[in-house]
C-alpha cells in the first residue's frame, strides 16, 4: 500500500472499476525509459510500446492515464526509429518503404464491405463488420484524399463483439499497421 506522501504516476481506479496492476506498469515503463535512454540496441520498438497489455485488478492505475502515457512514449519509439531509418537508409527510401507498407493495408481496406477479413464463423464473436468498414473506410479516405484522422483515432478505436464477425487478430494487426504509418509521416 502506498503511504499518503507519496505520489503516484497515476491516478488510481476507484471503487468496483479495475485498473492496470501498478508493479507491471511501473515495470514496464522503467524498463520502456531504460531502453529509449540507452541510445544503443533497444529492447524495445513502438510496435512494442502500442502492444503492452497489464493484468486488471482494483486499485491499479487509471487504463484512460497510463494509455495516454504509452501513446506518448510509443510517438518516442517511432520518431527515433524514423530519425535512424532515415539517416541510415535516407529520407527517400523511408518514404518509399511507408508508402508500400500504406499501400497493402490500401489493397485489404478496398475490398467490398463484408470482405474485408476472414470471419469467425456463425457460432464464434468476432469484431462487428458494420462497425469495422466504417473505420475502413475512414482509414481509405485518410490515405487516398488526405482526410482528417488521428493516430489516437485509431488507438481508441473499440468495436461490439458479434456473431460471425471479423477475426480480431487480422483488423488489429491492420489498426497496427496504420498506426505504423501515420506515425511514420508525421
Amino acid at each position: 500500500m502506498t503511504d499518503s506522501s507519496t505520489t503516484l504516476p497515476f491516478p488510481l481506479a476507484t471503487g468496483r472499476e479495475k485498473g492496470y496492476q501498478r508493479d507491471a506498469v511501473d515495470a514496464f515503463l522503467a524498463r520502456a525509459r531504460a531502453a529509449f535512454e540507452q541510445q544503443g540496441d533497444d529492447e524495445l520498438d513502438a510496435e512494442q510500446v502500442r502492444s503492452a497489455a497489464f493484468p486488471l485488478v482494483r486499485g491499479g492505475y487509471r487504463i484512460s492515464a497510463v494509455d495516454a502515457a504509452l501513446a506518448r512514449v510509443e510517438d518516442a519509439f517511432a520518431a527515433r526509429e524514423r530519425e535512424r531509418a532515415v539517416k541510415a537508409e535516407g529520407a527517400d527510401a523511408w518514404v518509399e518503404r511507408t508508402r508500400r507498407e500504406a499501400q497493402v493495408v490500401l489493397d485489404r481496406l478496398q475490398r467490398p464491405e463484408g470482405e474485408r477479413f476472414a470471419r469467425v464463423g456463425l457460432l464464434r464473436y468476432g469484431y462487428a463488420r458494420s462497425e469495422v468498414d466504417l473505420v475502413a473506410d475512414r482509414i481509405v479516405a485518410y490515405l487516398t484524399q488526405g482526410a482528417p484522422l488521428t493516430v489516437e483515432q485509431i488507438r481508441q478505436t473499440a468495436f461490439r463483439m458479434t456473431r460471425d464477425g471479423y477475426r480480431e487478430e487480422q483488423v488489429d494487426a491492420v489498426l497496427d499497421a496504420v498506426i505504423e504509418i501515420m506515425l511514420a509521416v508525421r
